[in-house]
């Protein structure tokens, strides 16, 4: 089958296996040159057992990259991604991510197990577990990067069999209190249009918090706890975003902002809660990028094009991979956080000389000079390079296996 790229929206509905490969073989080559050069400092033990929740793509595709080959650690990875269905539908840009990483890994000597699934469930929980005892005895570390739309949760309720009764929960992008207008781009036609995010309701808020907050990571730490593998002094991690003022009302203060504020809240609890086994719960606050996720929020694809033009000048721009390495191989093992307890990965992003040169663009971007401020060129490259696609050293006229 001969692979294109199919955009609808913000999201692309096709995926090429050997562009997928070639995106995580970059990745793998690049940690193994920082490696190289980098020693690891500060009172870390580097993690040898890995688990990895939300592993097949974007910053969680990164973390399982860089302990990997940062640490030489072994790794378990959990995503929910689509299969192929031959001869028309390829499979996610993420199976074909995770496929690719397998093999990498166990070709260099490292462990790799990857499970397929949906990583709220407590099924899937005890797989994972049952996986551990049998393969690895304990983890020492779990990144917890699971960013979906929506969530199944139990009522409380009994139904007539005596099965649990569950229902579907949503996360929302609104803002909270009052709507907000401000330019966004349109990502279909290049436009600088205006759009207004709408107020989420108390219920939308609650959900989004399901869905997006603490809960499920709290939920694994416990499991992984009472079955005996976690290991003492282990190190979790979760991920998180705050951003300049211009976005605070659809992010930060907004809907997803609550979600975050109590995955904030979840991680000083998990410290709290596990400090006589020395357990370290982080939040790492990284660089606005391109990933699915980020490509859905209103407003955000126009602050990310002026970024990346200001941040690639000042020759300060970095991707997920770029990130993830300096997250796990500098600023974790030094214990590097803020006066709030996170650790800043978008320390560079928000130096003040980068967000003058931003604030400045945004008050004068439109439609006609977009292609002057903005990196729109670079936005639609990580764009594609998510899918697979715009690699130079692929034949995308080549007939693939998908």
């Amino acid at each position: 089958m001969i692979v294109e790229p199919k955009v609808k929206g913000f999201i692309c509905t096709t995926a090429h296996p050997k562009g997928c490969a070639e995106s995580v073989s970059r990745q793998i080559a690049y940690v193994k040159e920082k490696r190289a050069s980098r020693e690891l400092g500060g009172d870390l033990e580097a993690p040898k057992k890995v688990l990895v929740i939300g592993s097949s793509t974007g910053y969680g595709l990164a973390s399982r990259i860089a302990v990997a080959y940062g640490y030489g650690a072994d790794t378990i990875g959990v995503a929910f991604e689509k299969e192929s269905k031959p001869p028309k539908r390829t499979a996610s840009a993420g199976w074909y991510n995770t496929k690719a990483f397998d093999a990498q890994a166990k070709a260099d000597g490292l462990y790799a197990k990857s499970f397929n699934g949906d990583g709220f469930s407590d099924e899937m929980k005890q797989t994972v577990i049952d996986t551990i005892k049998n393969d690895f005895g304990q983890v020492d570390m779990v990144i917890y990067s699971l960013a979906a739309p929506r969530r199944t949760v139990k009522t409380g309720e009994v139904a007539e069999d005596g099965t649990p009764v569950t229902k579907a929960v949503s996360s929302v992008l609104k803002t909270v209190g009052t709507e907000f207008t401000n330019r966004t781009l349109d990502l279909r036609t290049n436009e600088i249009t205006d759009v207004t995010v709408p107020v989420a309701t108390e219920d939308e808020i609650a959900d989004t918090v399901t869905v997006m907050g603490g809960e499920d990571w709290a939920a694994w730490i416990e499991a992984l706890d009472g079955a005996g593998v976690l290991a003492d002094g282990a190190v979790t991690l979760a991920y998180s975003y705050i951003g300049p003022t211009m976005t605070h009302p659809i992010y930060k203060d907004g809907s997803i902002g609550q979600a975050k504020k109590h995955l904030k809240k979840t991680a000083d609890e998990i410290t709290e809660k596990y400090s006589d086994r020395g357990l370290r719960a982080y939040i790492s606050v990284n660089k606005a990028l391109v990933t699915q996720s980020s490509a859905a929020i209103p407003i955000v694809p126009l602050y990310i094009t002026l970024l990346y033009k200001v941040m690639k000048k000042m020759n300060l721009h970095e991707g997920c991979i770029e990130q993830m390495e300096r997250l796990y191989l500098d600023k974790l093992p030094k214990d590097e956080t803020d006066a709030e307890g996170y650790i800043r990965l978008d320390d560079w992003e928000m130096k003040p000389e980068v967000q003058d040169e931003v604030a400045k663009a945004w008050e004068t971007v439109s439609t006609e000079n977009i292609q002057e401020l903005g990196d729109i060129d670079g936005y639609w490259q990580d764009f594609y390079e998510m899918f697979g696609f715009k690699f130079d050293n692929v034949d995308y006229s080549e007939d693939v296996e998908i």
